[in-house]
């Protein structure tokens, strides 16, 4: 009898411990293998948030098939003490074991709501937006300019919670004098600038920044990276290009920034001054006429009159020899080596073209040629202008 029970009893341990070693494999299986997540979704993890609420939201929104699969998870990875708020980006079929890693891993958030500041050449914006999870796009939610128009109640709101992200974006071209102006504008960030740095010192490019940042650290952050652009195109410049140093490299790379935006035609341009340079001549480009009026301190807003192209500024390419003396904007990376390493042409002269980009020329003549088109679709434009 005695035997029959033991018999008995070990062969139900037998069974319990299959058992339970394949519920183990199949929990492993499903704390590991590939997620039920469809698409996409954006994760909340609020600030005082616990693994208990984040895998109900989770398993509600279909990305974990068992919530008690997911802390049992966590638990034993020993990180349900590390869980870190912010808005994570959770692609389809992330594993519970990669949802983990992500919610106590941190760092920046990677979905949600963000605010972007866009110091631009003609205007400064705040636009609101928020990535959808679906498409991996940012859909904008409002856009506003701060210190003129009234500002939306979104962005009030959004300022108001703990995971909204901040970036502020530079154009290419902007004035050292723009950006210490719209930096000064954004409430979310504190300091006092003693001093606009530099016309040219500033990278155009986008910076992430938190409230409570200080405006003189995130210019020395644009201070910082324009420095490594220009030392790298200064490093990597033609040994034909008549430069003498980076300051002067980055003094054309300005030059060309404001007379272009087509990227396509930067290396192109940057020829025609090289070539002008090399034969003595002088660059003759609008911009640093525009300049040596405004000094970087806002646009101009009208074109230039016969005067102004006569009259005696340190920028005047028109009036003075070679190089002004100090770059007339913030000229970008493209820019920058496409002055270092401009394209090998004839061209001397070069005048709009009517689509956005220029038309190019070896020869006066040429260029007379080009120039009267311009002329003509110019007047075009008006007429159609008055018949509107």
């Amino acid at each position: 009898m005695w035997r029959s029970v033991a018999s008995n009893a070990l062969t139900f341990l037998i069974v319990a411990l299959f058992l339970g070693g394949a519920a183990i494999l199949w929990g492993r299986g499903q704390y590991e293998g590939t997620g039920t997540l469809d698409q996409a979704i954006c994760l909340q993890v609020e600030r005082g948030s616990n693994f208990r609420r984040v895998s109900r939201d989770l398993e509600q929104e279909g990305a974990v098939s068992h919530a008690w699969i997911f802390r049992l998870g966590a638990d034993y990875a020993g990180k349900t003490s590390q869980l870190k708020a912010g808005s994570y980006l959770l692609e389809p079929e992330t594993s519970m074991e990669e949802i983990v890693d992500v919610v106590t891993r941190g760092g920046a958030s990677t979905c949600g709501t963000e605010v972007v500041y866009r110091i631009g050449v003609n205007r400064v914006s705040a636009q609101v937006r928020e990535l959808d999870p679906g498409t991996n796009r940012f859909v904008e939610r409002a856009s506003f300019q701060p210190g003129t128009d009234e500002t939306p109640e979104i962005y009030t709101t959004v300022r108001e919670a703990q995971d909204t992200r901040y970036r502020v974006a530079l154009a290419e071209g902007v004035t050292s004098w723009q950006v210490v102006n719209a930096l000064r504008a954004m409430d979310i960030l504190e300091g006092t600038v003693a001093e606009v740095p530099p016309e040219g010192a500033l990278a155009p490019d986008s910076y992430e920044v938190r409230p409570g940042d200080d405006r003189a650290g995130v210019l020395a952050d644009m201070a910082e990276q324009q420095e490594l652009w220009v030392s790298a195109a200064w490093e990597a410049r033609d040994a034909s290009v008549p430069l003498a140093s980076p300051e002067e490299l980055l003094t054309l790379a300005s030059i060309i920034e404001k007379e272009t935006g087509v990227a396509e035609e930067r290396r192109q341009v940057a020829s025609v001054f090289v070539n002008r340079l090399n034969r003595g001549m002088r660059l003759q480009t609008d911009p640093t006429v525009i300049y040596g009026i405004t000094k970087g301190q806002g646009v101009l807003g009208r074109g230039l009159r016969r005067s102004e192209l006569r009259a005696a500024t340190p920028w005047n390419t028109y009036v003075i020899q070679g190089l002004p003396p100090t770059p007339i904007a913030n000229p970008g990376r493209a820019s920058l080596m496409a002055t270092a390493q401009p394209d090998e042409t004839p061209y001397v002269f070069f005048v709009a073209d009517g689509t956005g980009g220029h038309a190019f020329a070896e020869t006066l003549d040429e260029h007379n040629r080009n120039v009267a088109r311009w002329r003509e679709i110019e007047a075009e434009r008006a007429n159609q202008s008055d018949d509107g």
